[in-house]
């Protein structure tokens, strides 16, 4: 499940529950579809996801991606400690922005934005 809300020049979207196989296609081309809008700046607001799954991850892979070529920025947020773990064992904390609360998020999308 993905809530959207516009905060400025920020996008922030809001995901819950569990992000696998059964929902990973549905939500990349949701968050896709956000980006195609004209979405330069997203935080993924992850404190309510529960799980995430290999699957999941990949959403997060190709929304970077989609956001490197276009020159924006993709910030996570507020990730659990079970999600967290699952970043930090594939790597995806390395290569990922993540910040501890969706405040922090916020400020550092614009901080960019203002550079």
């Amino acid at each position: 499940m993905m809530e959207s809300q516009t905060i400025g020049e920020m996008r922030v979207l809001s995901l819950t529950g569990r992000l696998d196989s059964i929902n990973a296609a549905e939500t990349e081309a949701a968050i896709v579809a956000e980006i195609k809008d004209g979405a330069t700046r997203l935080v993924l607001d992850c404190s309510g996801l529960t799980y995430v799954s290999s699957a999941g991850l990949r959403v997060f892979l190709v929304v970077a991606k989609r956001m490197r070529e276009i020159g924006g920025k993709v910030v996570l947020a507020g990730l659990a400690p079970s999600v967290k773990e699952v970043f930090a064992i594939s790597g995806f904390l390395q290569i990922l922005t993540v910040c501890e609360s969706r405040d922090d998020a916020l400020a550092m999308c614009e901080q960019e934005a203002s550079r």
